[in-house]
């Protein structure tokens, strides 16, 4: 994958929008300053100039390559190549379902997919990803940390960027062989599974406590709730009460 880092940008997963028909697969555009981040749910991502990593990469396929279907596939693949890399500088995350990724209960990282679809299938994908490295300060939000607060050490952003890639890669090689490893792996590293807590069902507007249990099949979490029943949620239809 070839690495464009741009000094200035209102947003990567933007750009690499824009500029889709002329970018090849597997490129990665990494932005020193992002001025208008953005996260799931349509929220903001906010980040310190020059600190932390923030980048998308661009990735196309045939027809039928990837159906539309087995799109989160690529969510778990980021989710655990994130959380790889963290591991590598001596720290233990976990995957807050579908993709951010937690140090104890503060957020370290965001992951925000876009698909572009032709039919069934995904045509393109733009992956992008903030992930907190040298920032100390989070005034604007309450419950984040950084790699550099969790160690207490300080990281060069652009060989940080070239081994996490250097992990994706090799998950994503991976995956056409070996998805079940993945899956396994990544629904183990689920925070708060099998530890009872408080959830929001926003299709029901209930609040509820329950046990996270897993993933199925098709991408859906599973919560088991106080009276035994599996309720199982898709993206943007459960909310954590933390």
């Amino acid at each position: 994958m070839q690495i464009h880092w741009l000094q200035t940008i209102d947003s990567t997963n933007t750009e690499a929008m824009r500029r889709i028909a002329e970018l090849p697969s597997g490129t990665v555009l990494a932005a020193r300053e992002q001025t208008a981040g953005r996260g799931q749910r349509g929220n903001s991502w906010f980040t310190e100039p020059g600190a932390n990593l923030t980048f998308s990469i661009l990735l196309k396929f045939g027809p039928g390559e990837l159906p539309a279907a087995q799109a989160h596939r690529l969510n778990y693949i980021m989710s655990l190549a994130v959380a790889s890399f963290l591991e590598e500088c001596g720290v233990s995350p976990a995957v807050k379902w579908p993709n951010d990724i937690y140090l104890g209960r503060r957020k370290i990282c965001g992951i925000l997919i876009e698909n572009v679809l032709s039919g069934a299938s995904v045509q393109a994908s733009v992956i992008g990803v903030g992930l907190n490295i040298n920032q100390r300060e989070f005034p604007q939000l309450s419950n984040a940390t950084s790699l550099s607060l969790s160690t207490g050490k300080k990281y060069d952003l652009e060989p940080s960027l070239e081994r996490l890639i250097a992990i994706f890669e090799q998950l994503l090689s991976a995956s056409s062989s070996g998805y079940d490893a993945i899956f396994e792996r990544y629904t183990s590293m689920l925070f708060q599974k099998g530890t009872s807590a408080q959830y929001q069902d926003y299709l029901s507007e209930e609040q509820f406590e329950g046990v996270i249990e897993g993933v199925d099949a098709d991408g859906r979490l599973i919560v088991r709730d106080l009276t035994g029943r599996k309720r199982r949620f898709r993206f943007k239809e459960l909310g954590y009460i933390l």
